[in-house]
């Protein structure tokens, strides 16, 4: 670790944005652009002339068995509707610290230290994770500011304490990697910070966390769970791709 930032040997980047947004048709969280990344410091005078378009994160809802009165959650459910006329807003961010990681982890091979190969590998995993809970922290209390008085200690951090969550594509709230392309496309990920995906919609540099920003104060991790057969064509419905290609990505939530 001490040569790690002794040594600069690790680069870090990040992106992240704060956007309009409200839920539409239950399950679709429509956002506006014209509030993208890196511009929380326009005036608003600035952000009225910028052109605006809508992009949309589809979400998934549980089809669980629960107790009289226990709904059934997807996270569109911590955005407000549209037809409130509440503007509600959303986040959306990209961390990596593996920028170096793979040039290392060669070298370490090449001198037969499987050992630190590995552990390269592994340190810049749980940087990238550290770097995600820091970004979170800096815009809850700084750059949306609705928790600009958190004073939480840092075993308050890690038990999530603050109000908030950062759910992310792929995990059991929004198993659907397909997510992360909108997110690629709203905040030119690549383009800005070099952190791809791959065929599979894995990141790359692999030491990189994505995810959305909820300030909710009742937004809450949950499980989808097991999904049928009406819901997955909605979904391939709401995604424009065919019944087959949805099947294909959220197998392991299909329930049989």
């Amino acid at each position: 670790m001490k040569r790690v930032f002794n040594d600069k040997l690790l680069k870090a980047k990040a992106i992240f944005g704060l956007f309009p947004a409200n839920t539409v048709n239950e399950d679709d969280i429509e956002v506006t652009t014209r509030g993208q990344a890196k511009l929380f410091e326009a005036s608003q005078k600035e952000l009225d002339n910028m052109p605006s378009e809508n992009i949309t994160f589809l979400t998934l809802r549980q089809q669980l068995k629960k107790r009289e009165g226990i709904p059934n959650h997807a996270l569109a459910d911590f955005i407000a509707p549209k037809d409130t006329g509440i503007q509600d807003y959303i986040g959306a961010f990209c961390v990596s610290t593996g920028f170096g990681t793979a040039a290392l982890a060669a070298q370490f091979e090449a001198d037969h230290d499987d050992y630190n190969a590995i552990m390269i590998k592994a340190l810049a995993d749980r940087l990238a994770e550290a770097f995600a809970e820091y970004l979170h922290k800096e815009v809850r209390t700084k750059h949306w500011g609705y928790a600009e008085n958190e004073t939480l200690s840092n075993q308050e951090l890690i038990k999530e304490s603050y109000k908030g969550i950062r759910p992310a594509p792929g995990y059991p709230a929004c198993p659907d990697h397909l997510e992360k392309q909108t997110i690629w496309e709203l905040l030119s990920v690549e383009e800005e910070i070099g952190v791809q995906l791959t065929e599979s919609l894995a990141m790359w540099p692999a030491a990189s966390v994505s995810g959305y920003y909820f300030g909710n104060k009742e937004a809450k991790y949950f499980g989808l769970g097991k999904i049928t057969e009406d819901q997955l064509k909605d979904y391939a419905k709401r995604r424009i791709i065919t019944e087959e290609l949805a099947g294909k990505w959220l197998n392991p939530n299909l329930a049989e």
